[in-house]
């Protein structure tokens, strides 16, 4: 196997590059790691180029244009587009380059803003997604939509994940345009260093359910090599282990022993309020998966960007 990982250097390419290095590769797995350097994938010709380099048999598709709740609300449709033709771009050259299996990365925001919970994989095309991140999450579900169709017409197994808010080292920290986690730790570690109060954005209400992206890793390599439906899969910690934002704010405190008060602020926007996953399917797959637990999981960020703050806070 020669397994390609689009979006390489992001979050979950390097929790993967590291549960690979870690022990979990394979001696017929050969691993590329390739970031937005060796290719720019909203080009068709590069992304075709690229393939056409590597050959690969099988591919891991994370690359994305991501952010957090402000920069989707500013900028739904460069979401929108630079998805929408990344995602394109790299089935079709797959496909044309015969690569065996593709497993894309969606997200739990793809699902409709009203609906009932917790939400499943068969209710992905319910209703319109929340109006905040519109861009994102249509461009999103339209990979479900291709991979069923390269199915029906080419009998590709192409497939996608979908996991809930994922975070860990190598994540994005900035405050403006990062998600909930990454820029809240940026945040307490500058008001541990001013001593002053850390301000959280909204009320601290919404709930999520977060998984450590070396979790999701191994998750990845067994949906890779052992999952074979089309239909998407939800990886998540179960129901029971969301926590609030307060409750995530509280355990970055604590894991980067800060003292000071936290203050919300109720003018930021909140978001939507829960998108509460099941992850009954992976449990029927994998019973006795091990989850590592949130508050060790975040110790372990917290630790990582303290240790890599220069690079970190870019």
């Amino acid at each position: 196997k020669r397994i390609l990982v689009t979006g390489g250097t992001g979050l979950v390419g390097r929790a993967i590059e590291k549960v690979v290095a870690d022990g979990e590769g394979r001696p017929d797995e050969e691993w590329i790691f390739v970031s937005s350097r060796d290719a720019d994938l909203t080009s068709s010709s590069e992304t075709k180029a690229l393939f056409e380099r590597h050959k690969p048999t099988h591919v891991i598709h994370l690359a994305a244009m991501v952010g957090g709740l402000f920069k989707n609300i500013r900028s739904n449709l460069d979401f929108w587009r630079t998805n929408i033709h990344i995602n394109d771009n790299v089935l079709h050259s797959a496909h044309e380059c015969g690569v065996q299996k593709v497993v894309s990365c969606l997200s739990t925001c793809i699902f409709p803003d009203k609906t009932t919970y917790p939400i499943d994989e068969t209710m992905i095309h319910d209703g319109p997604p929340h109006s905040s991140n519109f861009g994102y999450s249509y461009a999103k579900r339209m990979i479900d939509v291709q991979n069923r169709g390269y199915s029906e017409q080419h009998g590709r197994r192409f497939t996608a994940v979908i996991p809930t808010n994922v975070f860990g080292p190598h994540d994005n920290f900035n405050i403006e345009d990062g998600h909930v986690l990454p820029g809240l730790i940026h945040k307490v570690y500058l008001a541990k260093q001013s001593g002053s109060a850390l301000t959280v954005w909204g009320t601290g209400k919404p709930r999520r359910q977060f998984i450590y992206s070396l979790d999701l890793a191994r998750l990845f390599l067994w949906v890779l090599r052992e999952y074979d439906e089309v239909e998407p899969i939800i990886l998540s910690v179960g129901e029971e282990d969301e926590v609030s934002i307060q409750e995530a704010a509280e355990a970055i405190a604590e894991a980067m022993e800060f003292r000071g008060e936290l203050v919300f602020d109720t003018t930021k926007s909140d978001g939507q309020f829960k998108k509460t996953a099941s992850n009954a399917k992976l449990r029927r797959y994998l019973p006795g998966f091990q989850f590592t637990p949130f508050r060790k999981a975040v110790k372990e960020t917290c630790a990582w960007f303290n240790a890599n703050y220069a690079n970190a806070r870019k």
